[in-house]
């Protein structure tokens, strides 16, 4: 089984390089102009992660605020009126401060070298590794946006997207409904405010739960989410296992304790179901799959050669 394990991932690593063909990035990038470009990113991230562990998902969920809005291209991390960071969706983004951290140690071991971009694109990747999930090799070679603007963060996934709806979403940047799966695994280590599901847990009455959930599960959550509560209040999407990357989160949907109603639908879609039950089922596919559908997201849209810049500051353009 490990054997077959580790040639599903070759197979899978190889996919990811075939993916990139003709983006612009490529494994090594900085190989020859900053050669401790990821070790220094690491370095940084797992400083902090062992501050605040929660840095982990709040940098993996970041990554995706950037590239589903203008590509990936670090527009998400620059700061000032109206821009991405502003926007409803974004004001709860968490972990600029380890970007900020990390590129200021790349500027004074390699200046004007490492994309804001790129680093943001490692330490997503390094964030799963340090909450007990598969590393992977990220292609890097992203150079930075210069447009950050509110106004464009109007397509994000909405906790309320029906499958159909998130199948179109990720289908306008050519992620298939197995990437939307394995992606959305990654609230396996993610929060959510109640106030985005607090509907389901409470009708219009206050004293009764959505049927489809699981009953028993009901009270656990309206105690963390008491009604007229704190609805900025955070919960773990993937309940008992939150602060470990695994496939905990696939078989709490199987068991009626999808939080988020757009995750709870993964189960009930009998396309989407399919792919989480395989998920469930073994921990290399979905692990396989994820780096790959990272891969193929990290690659939205990217900005390279001439286009774009290297920021010096992640915050603002130069």
């Amino acid at each position: 089984m490990c054997l077959v394990g580790s040639l599903f991932s070759f197979i899978v690593f190889l996919s990811c390089i075939i993916a990139v063909c003709g983006q612009g990035t490529r494994i090594g990038f900085y190989s020859t102009t900053c050669p401790n470009a990821e070790t220094i990113v690491r370095t940084t991230v797992t400083s902090h992660f062992g501050s605040d562990p929660k840095i982990a998902p709040g940098l993996l969920r970041m990554h995706f605020h950037d590239c589903f809005v203008q590509g990936c291209d670090g527009s998400v991390l620059i700061s000032g009126p109206n821009t991405e960071r502003t926007a409803g969706a974004n004001l709860n983004l968490r972990g600029f401060e380890v970007i900020d951290d990390a590129k200021t140690q790349l500027e004074a071991a390699c200046p004007g070298v490492v994309s804001c971009a790129d680093i943001l694109t490692l330490a997503a990747r390094d964030s799963i590794a340090l909450t007990k999930g598969q590393s992977w090799q990220v292609p890097t070679g992203r150079r930075d946006g210069r447009i950050s603007l509110a106004t464009n963060v109007n397509n994000l996934p909405s906790p309320s997207d029906s499958v159909v709806a998130q199948q179109r979403k990720f289908a306008a940047f050519r992620l298939n409904t197995r990437d939307l799966v394995a992606l959305v695994g990654g609230h396996t280590i993610g929060t959510a405010a109640c106030g985005f599901f607090t509907n389901r847990i409470f009708n219009t009455t206050g004293n009764r739960a959505d049927p489809t959930m699981d009953q028993t599960f009901v009270p656990d959550l309206q105690r963390l989410c008491p009604l007229n509560g704190d609805a900025s209040a955070r919960v773990d999407l993937d309940f008992g296992s939150g602060n470990t990357f695994d496939t905990s989160f696939f078989n709490n949907l199987s068991r009626g304790r999808g939080i988020l109603q757009s995750d709870h639908l993964l189960w009930t879609n009998p396309t989407t179901r399919t792919i989480v039950q395989e998920f469930l089922a073994s921990k290399d596919s979905f692990n396989a799959q994820f780096a790959r559908s990272m891969v193929r997201m990290s690659n939205i849209n990217v900005k390279t050669g001439a286009n774009g810049e290297i920021r010096r500051v992640c915050s603002t353009v130069n």
